[in-house]
């Protein structure tokens, strides 16, 4: 995770109507997480150890694969495809905020249909067997960007399927027993373009979020903040790659280095590949409770 010698650390500014911050990124993990072919949405486990990320790199076992580094001494080494990869696609992983579970998205048989959302226990050797999180959530339409609450009671992911704005929509689902409960879409942050691969921030007051289109991979990072009602004024994130008709996706929060986490993109320089893991500084914003049932008004 350190940045790697000779990559530049560019900076850009964060701008909008309530926060201003710097923003540094550069490559994460070069030639080992980050290569010339394409990576997506990475995440690093609680403890720091390691980080899985989605790859079209050869090796896996095709369709699009899971990945994993392992970190010694501040670099991530010895990249290697999950032994839970099928022909079929795995992507878009989320570690659970206790490091015991990650989630993500496959179109492997036995779904509903389209690719849907699976988890998988996190075992110091390896990984236990994919589960799949029930028709609540899946539908025979695609769903992804799976992201767990911080108390593993709430589950934000994007959905093309049932009743929406248009496109993928952004939806949350609420623990109840051993099932997931469907809540309905993310208040005020859905339209008829595709909304994805949020990431939660200021403990749910606040929102990350992908705005696009995924059919042409066209995507943008904007942040809303909760009203008390609904997350308003989503303002396109100013990284500088962060561009109309570029593709940045995939803000994750890195939880063994509060408040950095990676972000997908295609920036000019520095580059690796197709499309790379940069670390960012998160955005420090502030918002109302209100926009998850349960937490505070």
């Amino acid at each position: 995770m350190k940045r790697a010698l000779g990559v530049a650390i560019v900076a850009s500014l964060l701008c909008g109507p309530a926060w201003a911050q710097l923003a540094e990124y550069g490559i994460e993990g070069i030639w080992t997480v980050s290569t010339r072919d394409a990576e997506l949405r990475g995440s690093v486990a609680p403890d720091g150890k390691r980080i899985v990320w989605g790859s079209d790199r050869a090796g896996g076992a095709g369709g699009g694969d899971l990945w994993q580094a392992r970190n010694e001494g501040g670099r991530w080494l010895d990249p290697q495809p999950l032994a839970i990869n099928t022909p079929a696609l795995e992507a878009e992983p989320t570690f659970s905020a206790d490091g015991r579970w990650l989630y993500f998205v496959s179109d492997r048989a036995g779904g509903a249909g389209g690719r849907d959302l699976y988890r998988v226990a996190v075992r110091e050797d390896g990984y236990g067997q994919p589960e799949w999180l029930g028709a609540a959530v899946n539908t025979d339409a695609d769903e992804g960007s799976p992201l767990p609450g911080a108390d593993g009671q709430w589950l934000l992911f994007a959905s093309n399927g049932g009743q929406g704005q248009g496109g993928y929509d952004l939806k949350l689902a609420r623990r109840s027993g051993a099932e997931w409960v469907l809540q309905g879409p993310v208040p005020g942050v859905n339209s008829g373009h595709d909304e994805f691969d949020a990431a939660w921030l200021d403990g749910g007051r606040a929102l990350a979020f992908a705005r696009g289109d995924a059919q042409a991979g066209t995507a943008r990072v904007y942040v809303a903040t909760c009203d008390g009602r609904q997350y308003a004024n989503a303002t396109p994130w100013t990284l500088s790659f962060n561009t109309e008709g570029g593709y940045t996706r995939a803000v994750v929060a890195d939880p063994s280095r509060p408040g950095e986490g990676t972000v997908t993109g295609t920036a000019r320089s520095p580059k690796a590949g197709k499309s790379d893991l940069y670390r960012i500084v998160l955005p420090t914003v502030r918002g109302q409770d209100g926009c998850l049932a349960g937490q505070g008004g």
